[in-house]
Order: structure tokens, then sequence, then C-alpha cells
């Protein structure tokens, strides 16, 4: 089957800013299983110059594609315009099969497939083995119903319906059986041969990648819903990885790594023997990635192995700097363990970057002010200031479900966008400290005199790459806020924005109990 993977454009900043990109893992992650069952597959990445959507159809049109399969990691924010695109894409070629998947359809099946007549198919959760059977279902006129991990229409259950007949018959949206989770990850390769290696780069134009070490994430913050989604901790094989970061590097000039996990140090056992193999491997690659305060403490003894494998910076949440806050969330962390972290990376020569959160709680001007006493304190090398954005499937969300929502766009629920009315301060104030915050704390003498005159000229580098994106940034947030942005003071609260929670309906499964798949990719 003809297939086309489509990564649409995306409204984010961190999309727009900066003049470099990443592929886009995801659509690669389901590709290398598809061609390796025979089908022909081709990736559309309009996210680098976005186009508009008749010109993003005409692309879609000269590949024919019999199925089209469009995701895209940004979710939330990412739903509008892939949605228009779908709408599109069905009015210009009604008989190919239209497929959605990620984390914003995988929990809101419902309300797509009921606004959206275009799409056909949702894969929830993880896509590779599902998207597989899918394609083959299709092209063999199965049983729908046999595949697990989808949402079909009903009366849609044999491939013998096609969209360009049937689609007036065609139900309500159906739901099949959760799919399995993928046991071995090293079982489902990435399509890295459908890009152009040349075209993706990070790190001040270095040649780089997304990958994928682990998925999931052991800890229960409220605020994510990742180890929802991703059901357990799982890790690819460290050696074989280890390989295949060299490969990239000797084979397509790849110098960065960008890990995609939400926390890859998670097992200290198995990110050592990864570090170990990477080091074996001889090859000059720069990591970056997220990981916890608390690994980086508890890997204080091993992080020189850390530098020599060439990680370069991680991001960690330290979300705030109140204990309550932080014990409410339930975030597993404190006060004395964030700044040990940043201490102990800076001794080892690995940038460290504290991304926080405002609007976990409803603070006051006082709040913002020992805030940005305590980040000078912990003194970060970079900073990311980001606003709470309370998903639907997640604990936070259905906490927070009576508190008013002043953003309606979904394009702006992109973490850097307030949603949330601020009750003890206008929402106009936070974005002043948030700005205010961000200036004093990269631009503050210590600051700065590294950024100049650090031994270490991969740290200067590195530092004014992120300094020329912030100088950036810093304005196209501020300008967007006076004359783009739209918000609603008097808009609906959280629940009735989003209807009921589903943290009750996304409860972790026991993985001892769980039936796993044993199939391959």
């Amino acid at each position: 089957m003809r297939l086309l993977l489509l990564n649409p454009p995306h409204p984010a900043i961190g999309s727009r800013i900066p003049r470099e990109h990443l592929p886009p893992l995801g659509l690669l992650s389901i590709g290398g299983p598809l061609i390796d069952a025979g089908h022909q597959v081709k990736l559309l990445d309009v996210d680098f110059e976005p186009l508009e959507v008749g010109e993003i159809v005409e692309e879609v049109i000269r590949f024919r594609p019999q199925a089209i399969l469009l995701g895209h990691s940004g979710s939330t924010s990412g739903h509008p315009d892939a949605a228009a695109i779908m709408r599109a894409l069905r009015r210009a070629m009604p008989a190919a099969w239209i497929v959605y998947g990620g984390v914003f359809p995988s929990y809101h099946w419902p309300e797509i497939m009921e606004q959206e007549p275009a799409i056909d198919f949702i894969v929830r959760g993880e896509g590779e083995q599902t998207i597989a059977r899918l394609i083959d279902t299709l092209e063999a006129a199965g049983d729908l119903r046999r595949v697990r991990g989808i949402v079909y229409r009903e009366g849609v259950v044999s491939g013998a319906w096609r969209p360009a007949t049937g689609r007036e018959c065609a139900g309500s949206a159906r739901s099949t059986e959760p799919a399995p989770i993928i046991a071995d990850l090293d079982t489902c390769r990435v399509a890295w041969e459908l890009i152009d290696h040349r075209r993706y780069t990070y790190w001040g134009n270095r040649r780089a990648v997304v990958v994928q070490f682990s998925r999931g994430c052991p800890h229960r913050c409220s605020y994510c819903g990742q180890r929802y989604f991703w059901r357990s901790w799982r890790h690819r094989d460290p050696v074989k990885f280890a390989a295949e970061l060299a490969r990239l590097h000797r084979e397509q000039g790849v110098e960065v790594i960008n890990f995609a996990d939400e926390n890859p140090t998670a097992s200290r056992p198995v990110w050592e023997r990864f570090l170990r193999a990477l080091v074996a491997e001889q090859v000059p690659l720069i990591l970056v990635g997220s990981t916890r305060a608390g690994d980086i403490v508890r890997d204080a003894d091993i992080l020189h192995l850390y530098r020599r494998a060439g990680v370069a910076r991680f991001l960690m949440g330290i979300e705030s700097m109140d204990e309550g806050t932080l014990q409410r969330i339930r975030k597993g962390s404190t006060i004395a363990i964030d700044r040990e972290a940043i201490r102990l990376l800076r001794e080892n020569g690995i940038i460290s970057m504290a991304a926080w959160v405002s609007g976990f709680a409803e603070e006051t001007d006082a709040d913002y002010w020992r805030t940005l006493l305590r980040i000078l304190a912990y003194d970060p090398d970079q900073i990311q200031g980001l606003y709470a954005n309370p998903h639907r499937w997640t604990a936070f969300g259905a906490q927070e479900a009576g508190r008013r929502v002043i953003q309606t766009d979904l394009r702006r629920w992109d973490y850097k966008h307030q949603v949330l009315e601020s009750r003890f301060v206008p929402n106009w104030r936070v974005l002043c400290w948030m700005k205010l915050i961000e200036a004093v704390a990269q631009l503050r003498p210590k600051s700065v005199w590294r950024l100049l005159a650090h031994p270490d000229p991969g740290y200067r580098s590195a530092m004014r790459w992120y300094y020329s994106i912030g100088r950036r940034v810093w304005p196209y947030e501020l300008w967007h806020w006076l004359f783009t942005d739209r918000r609603n003071s008097h808009g609906p609260i959280l629940a009735q924005f989003w209807g009921p929670a589903l943290a009750a309906e996304t409860k972790l499964p026991d993985p001892a109990a769980e039936r796993v798949a044993s199939a391959s990719c």
C-alpha cells in the first residue's frame, strides 16, 4: 500500500522561532515497521516552512497515497491545524484512508470522531504495532474489531467499506480493546532512511536527531499524563542503542542527540551501561535531554561518565520553588535536591536548564518575588519559564476543574501561553513577572561572565546559541500577548471546557499482571 506520513505545521513558539528543526520521531517510528512489512512509505514534513492548506493538499496528491497517516508531537496545540488539513484532504482525496494518532486524539477520540468526519481511524497509544496491523487488515478486507488499539466508526468492520462510498452510512465511533505495550522496543526500528539528515539541525546548526532510549516514567507527578500513555517504563538495549547512535554519526554525520524520553535515567544500572557503551564507540556526540534532579544527585559518582559520553545539557523539571506546591503536584523532589543537582552538573561541566512552571498554585506577587530570589540562589545555567496546562487526562486537570479558562484556542495550549485565570495576580502581571524573572536570571553578571569567559569553548558556544534564541523568543511572546493572542476573561470553567476529567479512566494497569505482546514490529 502507498502510505504517506504527514507531519503538519505547528504554531508553537518552539517550532516557529528557532531556525532549526528536529525530525518527527513519532512518524519515523511507525515508518520503520510499515517499510519492513513491504509498504511504500513517504514522509511529508511541512513543519519546516509552513505551507497553506491548499499547498499541502497539492503535495499529498502528487504522491497519490492510499492512506494518509497524520500525527504531531505537539498533540493538543497541534490538533486544530491537523484537523483543518484532514478536512481538506478528505475533500480532495475521498478514497484515501485518513488515520490520526498522538496523545491528544488517544484521549479525546469521542469528541474528535464526532466533530471531524474526515477521519477514518484513530490509533490510541503506541502506534508501531497497531498501525501495521490496521494497514494489514485494510489490505485484506479483514475485521477491524480484531485490531486492538484503534477507533473506527460503527458499521465499518470490513476493509470492503471505502470512504468514497460508505461515509454516509457510517455510525458512531467505537474503540477496540487497548493494545498491549511493546515489551521489546528494539523490535521496532526507526525509519531514518525517510529523512534527509542535512535538513535537520539543532544546537547551533549541527546535524541532529530525536531519539527514545526509554518510554514512560515510574513517577506520579499530577500534571503529567505520559505514564498513562506509555503505561510502564521500558528501555532499549543499552549496547544496541549506543551502536545505533554511533552509526548515525558515522554514516549520516549526526552530531547532536536529543532525547525525547520522559526519564531516560530512571534505572541507574541500565543508564550506566548505555553511557559506557557509547564511550566505547568513541564518537564525538553531543547529548541533550531531560531528567530528574534526584537522578543527578543519585549519580553524583558517575557524572564524569555522563560527560565522557557527551552529555552537554540536562533539563530538569524544577516546577516550583515552594515545598508545599511540590508536595501537592507529587513531584517527589525537594528544594535541597534541586539545588544540589544544579551544583553537581556545573561541577562536572554539564549545562543545567531549570524549568519552572507558573500556575500550579494561585501565586501572589510575593510568591513571584520569592521565585526570582530562589532561582538566583539555585544558579542554573539556563531557565525555562512555562505555564501550567491542565490536560483532561491528568490528575492536575481534575484538581483544577473549577478554575476559569482564559485561553480557549487549543493552538495556545503549548505551555508557553497562559490558559488559566490567575486569581490573585492579573494575568498581564503574571506575564510581566515571567519576563522579568527570565531577564534577570539570564542577564545577571554571573551568568553573563560565564557566557563570555567560561574556560570550556563548547559551553560558550552552547550558551551563545541559547541566548540567540532567547533574545528572539522574549519579545515574540510579548508581541503575541499584546497583539495576536485572544483571551476570554469570562471563559468557561475547566470542567465545562474539557468535559468530565479522564484521570479516573486512565488508571495505570499493573505491569506484572498485564498481558504483553510478544510479536515483533
